[in-house]
């Protein structure tokens, strides 16, 4: 395995942690309780388990946060200084992308290292399956896996296995029924993972919740300020592991309910007027001007900069990689993800390409900036190499790790990025792309057309150049042919009942129907 210069003080000490690691993986087998038992006994009377100085994780997962939506990406309208301190502090990757325009596939590949299309969990768990799908459309979308299967070994399962204390805060969304919930997929302290999308309990954004697997907090309570929270009264705590806290927020999904306080803010704020541009069937924001959007950003830019200012009073902070991102591009119903075209359900730059930062104090440059591109699979193996822990190439079989990244290389060892989307879903509709260095070809399921853009000279993808490079454009999409075959990739049938003479309209829109929540707020 590849050892990178910033790591070879900690992996030389972490011999004594690999061997208990060994020790553990050898009587998991006897029990779970039995194998911790024993290994905490060897730990208590052996001076050099002392020695184990490997980082912990504070994996901060943001929901429905657009690339364009923190400071640090441009943003004017927004305050987000918590992450923009974050990115300040640490490597901003301007080509961060996830593998899906969606939730649950996203979160699907962090925790498993795989393609969503290997995994055939391409939608968002709840969404209608083919034999209940009414909209008239061409096609049909495609069927898709509602549950992260128990035989994956997730990447909660893996630190576990190599020693370390492993918790969820926040949302989880890969399974309807309790057996998939986080506490039987690698996590031993779960709050408020459930199978819910978005909080649909209670009073939603406040107190009382309703949440299965968090009791309510006093009337009134915030969630995202409960999460923080939750994750403070953790790293707070003695401890003899290094830890994988899990913090993955609700927000900044729909509902769209705001404080009170924070919403006044920005409606007192200058902002632009309104304008809204057409996009196959939707309408998208041009300009970030929504003062109950704005009010939930820094509601959860509050609640982490509480988290890390936690982390650094514990004096965790030095010893702690934080990852920050986003499970998808910004909604449009509510956001700008300009200069990116589009946003969530759609492939264009604005739906998978989102926020991403890595910050450890004294390892990561400060201030440091990659343009190489990376993506939500890559989070395993970059997890196992930095904890010393055997990378599980059978397992991550999408993910590279880019640890190395973070020590200043500039480049890692892949041609070409991947995506799947079967589906239609807010305006868009079933189709798979890849990004070849700076060109990304889009195919689509219907009428077999496509779309091939240079991201180097037009990142909003406005200039369709696949009658211009016939020759590049049938050699990507060869390669995304061949891709979808290798990885069994679900697809989407033709749709029986579809009538030609009514229109196909598939939009789904969010907005009219929380619009009165915040009134009574």
């Amino acid at each position: 395995m590849r050892v990178n210069n910033c790591l070879q003080s900690v992996i030389s000490k972490n011999y004594v942690s690999r061997l208990f690691s060994s020790l553990y993986l050898t009587l998991r087998p006897f029990g779970e309780k039995f194998g911790l038992t024993i290994l905490a006994v060897l730990v208590g009377i052996t001076p050099l388990a002392a020695a184990d100085e490997r980082p912990n994780f504070l994996f901060i997962l943001v929901d429905d946060l657009g690339w364009a939506d923190i400071g640090a990406n441009g943003s004017t309208f927004y305050e987000t200084p918590s992450i923009d301190a974050l990115a300040t502090e640490g490597m901003r990757f301007t080509d961060g992308y996830v593998a899906s325009p969606m939730c649950s596939p996203t979160r699907a590949s962090i925790m498993t290292g795989k393609h969503p299309a290997r995994l055939h969990m391409t939608n968002w768990i709840g969404a209608p399956q083919p034999e209940a799908y009414t909209w008239n459309t061409i096609l049909r979308s495609a069927p898709y896996v509602e549950a992260l299967r128990l035989d994956e070994v997730t990447v909660a399962e893996s630190l576990q296995n190599a020693g370390y204390e492993t918790v969820i805060f926040g949302k989880w969304h890969l399974g309807k029924d309790e057996t998939y919930w986080p506490e039987n997929q690698g996590f031993e302290t779960n709050v408020g993972a459930c199978a819910w999308g978005a909080p649909i309990g209670g009073k939603l954004y406040f107190s009382p919740y309703g949440n299965p697997r968090m009791e309510d907090g006093p009337d009134g309570e915030h969630l995202p300020d409960r999460l923080a929270k939750e994750t403070i009264k953790f790293l707070e705590q003695d401890r003899n592991r290094p830890f994988f806290a899990y913090l993955s927020f609700y927000s900044v999904h729909s509902p769209w309910i705001a404080r009170p306080d924070l919403r006044e803010k920005y409606e007192k704020k200058d902002k632009l007027t309104d304008e809204w541009r057409e996009e196959r069937f939707i309408d998208f924001k041009k300009n970030q001007n929504d003062p109950i959007f704005a009010a939930m950003i820094e509601s959860m830019d509050l609640a982490v900069g509480d988290v890390l200012a936690a982390l650094k009073s514990t004096g965790q902070d030095k010893n702690t990689v934080v990852f920050f991102l986003s499970d998808n591009g910004g909604a449009s119903e509510v956001t700008s993800n300009a200069p990116l075209r589009a946003g969530k359900c759609f492939l264009f730059e604005g739906g998978i390409r989102v926020p991403f930062i890595v910050s450890w104090p004294g390892r990561v440059e400060a201030g440091s900036v990659s343009h190489v591109p990376i993506t939500s699979t890559d989070f395993y193996p970059t997890l196992l190499e930095l904890a010393a822990a055997p990378l599980m190439p059978e397992q991550h079989l999408d993910g590279i790790s880019f640890a190395g990244l973070l020590d200043g290389e500039s480049s890692l060892d892949r041609e070409d990025l991947f995506w799947h989307y079967p589906h239609y879903e807010g305006g868009w509709e079933p189709s798979s792309a890849i990004r070849s260095g700076d060109w990304k070809l889009i195919d689509y399921y219907e009428e077999s057309r496509v779309e091939l853009f240079n991201l180097k000279n037009d990142v909003g993808e406005y200039h369709n150049l696949a009658e211009t490079y016939p020759d590049l454009t049938q050699s990507l999409r060869q390669k995304l042919y061949d891709w979808r075959k290798e990885v069994n990739a679900n697809k989407p049938s033709p749709n029986p009942k579809f009538d030609p003479f009514k229109p196909q309209n598939y939009r789904i829109g969010y907005r009219s129907s929380f619009e009165d929540v915040n009134e009574t707020q």
